[in-house]
């Protein structure tokens, strides 16, 4: 099969588009046909290396990657099952988040796959899993969301952050939309009942507080992020940003930070980890069916020219999510 293969760390450059070995689905497992895949900011940092602290991780290693086949989201059909798999069908439409996704079959977990929303197709399905996850793992089971509470998303036009607007909405709540201007039709068009243009207005320093404060960026200081919010609120940290301390920590050097100083404020400063499930796919799969949850689609690229997505990813002015047809 054709997959997308890296074997050191580096630039879209160290990325090749090779014949590999198409996997057999093991115990528990499911062969997937991928149809559609999605980048992340996660592709790039893991294409880099960085954060270097991460790099003691199952998917990165000290001096090259452990998983040599990028990619994470994919949507396809079933084409075979292992033994233990009940529930799923051969030729069943499914999506999902696992390894080694930039390919044209993936072996996945029966645990991280489920049934593709049926009113979206492969590349829209295949937006979903890793960012809508993290923006639905981020407000309902971190921050706790509830109805009449005002919610801030700083990166709010990105991949999780056009999610995060939605079911920020779903779940009842104020949305607050922090954006650039070209971005302020877009994310009023997905439900944010405010919006700041970061290009004329810094949220740290209006006079407005919010209940909860979802961070995607890492551009902020912890000091400026607590400052607009309420006594006893919630400020949530994603690691996904594309901001924050460089090459040794990235993203994670705030997150540190706002984990040291938790004990110590009066508003809870919360880290997640966004974990794929069958159960979360599900959910997400009913917003999208009930069209509360649209994925919002910036560029298309072939499997071919996965270097290219993950290119203009990490440029960090993508709308919405970059999708992989394969």
């Amino acid at each position: 099969m054709k997959a997308i293969v890296q074997y050191e760390y580096g630039s879209p450059d160290v990325l090749a588009f090779a014949d590999v070995e198409t996997p057999r689905p093991a115990a528990g497992e499911v062969l997937v046909r991928v149809q559609a895949a999605s980048v992340n900011a996660r592709d790039w940092h893991v294409l880099r290396g960085d954060p270097y602290v991460a790099r003691p991780s199952a998917d990165l290693g000290w001096r090259r990657p452990n998983v040599t086949i990028r990619g994470t989201d994919f949507a396809g059909r079933v084409e075979a099952v292992g033994p233990a798999v009940t529930g799923v069908q051969i030729g069943s439409e499914v999506y999902g988040e696992a390894p080694r996704a930039f390919a044209e079959y993936v072996a996945v977990p029966q645990d991280r796959v489920a049934a593709k929303p049926a009113t979206l197709g492969f590349e829209e399905a295949a937006a979903l899993p890793l960012a809508a996850n993290t923006a639905l793992t981020g407000l309902r089971d971190a921050a706790k969301v509830e109805a009449g509470q005002q919610v801030l998303i700083n990166g709010a036009a990105g991949g999780v952050g056009t999610f995060a607007i939605q079911l920020g909405k779903a779940l009842g709540a104020t949305v607050t939309a922090v954006c650039s201007t070209r971005n302020v039709e877009l994310v009023s068009s997905l439900g944010a009942d405010d919006v700041v243009d970061y290009t004329t207005s810094d949220f740290s320093r209006l006079d407005r507080r919010y209940d909860v404060v979802l961070d995607l960026v890492g551009n902020r200081s912890l000091t400026a992020l607590r400052r607009v919010l309420v006594r006893r609120g919630t400020l949530v940290l994603s690691g996904g940003g594309l901001y924050g301390g460089g090459s040794v920590f990235g993203p994670l050097g705030l997150i540190i930070r706002g984990q040291l100083s938790a004990p110590f404020v009066s508003q809870r400063v919360v880290v997640f980890d966004a974990v794929p499930s069958s159960a979360n796919l599900t959910t997400l799969r009913e917003y999208a069916e009930a069209g509360r949850l649209t994925p919002v689609l910036d560029r298309t690229y072939p499997l071919s020219a996965a270097a290219e997505a993950i290119r203009y990813v990490e440029a960090g002015h993508a709308r919405g999510k970059v999708v992989i047809s394969v």
